[in-house]
């Protein structure tokens, strides 16, 4: 067994809910409390939910019905002093070494039997990912490696248990540390440092891996072949801020680039190169599972103002160049396309790479005449790196080619399952040849602050500028709101990968924009989904996501989950423990969740939450407690599966 670190509390400042207060004011508060109360009684509908139990009325006790008039002084390390329910007490989590046995219920004294308690599932699970499910995948078709995309079970197929962690892990280094090591208790499979050995990949070091920074293209180190690049683009005036890095290994070019100010967005497919984006995401690097193969990437059309393949062995010139087709609907209009590996250099490594120099050239040649089909330039090609760019709007592009044609009805941003097609997707008009389609950004950081083209251009339905503004401030006002609730935003470290379920504008990520951490924004498929367009105008990252359906990405990848209105927003499409399961399945031990909702919903949320090892309380919302609008704060408790159960 791993040691185990401090067990870890959440602590909510009693200042959040505990105020003086007059008579008139109690019972003013107290009437329309009982009216809402039994309001909600009469009411039905929605998420299905355990029957009324002894735990959710103390849940309807815990929401604090008093003014606010005083706050107190906190501390992230004194402990609190313990206060009745609804005054801001502290949830005390221990730390438990392992799971209970397969198949038992879980349950402790003082629970409701009308509560259902989740079983843990077994210890082969601890890595499964549902949509991109090893076993699953072999159903479907080879060709074009669509086996490796996205295929989420269904009905009796769904697990409904609770995804372990594997038998001694332990909480991630912190940032920046985690960079460069991480605890092979918590990723343990060696594959990659046997077969990456010579491109100084990963390394086993003890009860430790060690990330080097190397790869296979750049044998001194990330950060000098990110210098390289930097001499053939601009990487340090803020213009480039948002990237895509193809077949991203362990995630290094990613890892190396932040330093810079630039925030990259790394996929790779679960195949044989065993958890290279779970490696990625132990680093506290961005990172997804993702694969080019017959769908859309998950990502709005203009996204990125860089694209990068290092020998990521995808076959740009296949397929009538629709990989590259689709390369350049995500790239901003002036977006790098930057490739290096095979063919690139060919002149120097035919040999190494075991193919002939006919093989190769030809498949330069193709790639070169791909990229000019779709109006790109060729910057230069240097040594092992060479860089295209895209037109900043395609006023010349439509008079000088043919083929492939445009794509014409088809919605630029759409990619959710969405199937790639051998079309280029049209960038918005201009009125003159030196316009920037879509309309030219501010360089970061005044990008993430300035209002977004797609909003000042009417392209957001129902976003005016105006109301972006607003946005901006609310979270500013809610972000501060919930660092004086939660203590753990003060240390240092705490939390790293960060989720908002339903990012809307981004302005969740944009009020933590300083602070030591990364926010992936999805943007659910059943809301206004264009927001997302938005989200990367203002230099942040994300995808669409439908959360009745798993997300992409390993189990334990979050630090801290946010969820504002997600459960309203899936009022009557799917069961609410589908989404709290895969909550869980991606929030790492000791993880924390903040859900916003309607105080009603908040109450059946809690009601299952509490059958899944969570410990939780609902706090008053940062306007008060007349808003009905609560916030329901929690913590994963720690626990992993046994060694022998491996």
């Amino acid at each position: 067994m791993g040691v185990r670190p401090a067990a870890t509390k959440l602590n909510i400042s009693p200042a959040a809910a505990r105020r003086p207060s007059s008579f008139l004011p109690i019972a003013t508060v107290a009437l329309l409390c009982s009216a809402s109360y039994f309001l909600g009684a009469w009411q039905h509908g929605g998420f299905s939910s355990p029957s009324a139990s002894p735990s959710s009325v103390s849940v309807a006790t815990a929401v604090a019905c008093t003014t606010t008039t005083t706050a107190t002084t906190r501390s992230a390390t004194r402990p609190r002093k313990r206060t009745p329910a609804g005054q801001g007490q502290a949830l005390d989590f221990s730390a438990h070494h392992a799971a209970a046995a397969d198949g038992a219920v879980l349950s402790s004294s003082g629970d409701s039997a009308a509560t259902r308690r989740y079983q843990a599932c077994p210890a082969r699970y601890s890595e499964y990912t549902p949509c991109e499910d090893v076993k699953r995948s072999l159903r479907y078709p080879r060709e074009r490696l669509v086996y490796r995309e996205r295929h989420c079970p269904t009905g009796r197929e769904r697990l409904r248990c609770l995804v372990p962690a594997p038998s001694g892990y332990r909480n991630p280094f912190p940032w920046p540390a985690s960079r460069d090591v991480a605890w092979f208790a918590n990723v343990p499979h060696k594959e990659l440092t046997v077969e990456k050995a010579v491109q100084n990949w990963i390394r086993v070091d003890g009860d430790k891996f060690r990330f080097p920074g190397g790869g296979t293209m750049f044998p001194h180190g990330a950060d000098a072949y990110i210098d390289d690049i930097g001499k053939l683009i601009p990487l340090h005036d803020g213009s480039v801020r948002t990237a895509l890095d193809t077949g991203c290994g362990v995630a290094s070019w990613g890892a190396y680039l932040l330093s810079r100010d630039i925030l990259a967005m790394s996929f790779a497919p679960r195949d044989s190169h065993e958890a290279q984006v779970q490696f990625a995401l132990e680093r506290g690097v961005p990172a997804m599972i993702g694969v080019l193969a017959s769908n859309r990437l998950t990502y709005p059309a203009r996204a990125f103002d860089m694209a990068h393949c290092s020998r990521c062995l995808i076959p740009w010139h296949l397929y009538d160049g629709l990989y590259l087709i689709e390369v350049d609907r995500v790239l901003r209009p002036g977006g790098y396309w930057i490739l290096s590996g095979p063919p690139i250099n060919w002149k120097k490594y035919w040999k190494g790479w075991e193919r002939t120099k006919e093989d190769l050239n030809a498949e330069q040649q193709a790639i070169e005449a791909v990229a000019r089909s779709l109006c790109w330039k060729k910057i230069k090609e240097a040594g092992d790196i060479a860089v295209w760019q895209k037109p900043a709007n395609h006023a010349s592009c439509k008079a000088s080619r043919k083929s492939p044609p445009f794509c014409s009805h088809k919605n630029p941003d759409a990619a959710w399952y969405d199937k790639m097609e051998a079309c280029v997707t049209p960038l918005p008009e201009v009125s003159d040849a030196s316009e920037v389609a879509g309309g030219a950004l501010k360089k970061w950081p005044q990008r993430l602050t300035a209002v977004p083209p797609r909003i000042s251009r009417g392209s957001i339905k129902g976003v005016t500028s105006k109301a972006f503004v607003q946005d901006t401030e609310l979270w500013r006002k809610r972000i501060q709101h919930y660092k004086g609730v939660i203590n753990q935003f003060e240390q240092k470290g705490r939390y790293r990968n960060v989720l908002d379920m339903n990012a809307g504008l981004g302005g969740f990520a944009a009020a933590l924009a300083s602070d030591p951490l990364w926010v992936m924004n999805m943007v659910p498929t059943v809301g206004n989904s264009s927001t997302l367009g938005v989200v990367y105008e203002r230099g942040l990252i994300g995808s669409y996501q439908d959360w009745c359906e798993g997300m992409s990405t390993y189990p334990r990848t979050y630090d801290l989950i946010h969820a504002d209105s997600v459960f309203t927003l899936y009022k009557n499409r799917c069961e609410m423990d589908i989404i709290l399961l895969e909550m869980d399945r991606i929030l790492r031990p000791e993880g924390t969740v903040i859900i916003r909702d309607d105080v009603d919903m908040l109450v059946k949320v809690k009601s299952a939450a509490d059958g899944m090892r969570w410990d939780s309380q609902i706090v008053d919302h940062e306007d008060g407690p007349l808003v009905r609008e609560k916030i329901l704060l929690v913590v994963k408790t720690y626990w992993t599966a046994k060694e022998q159960d491996q």
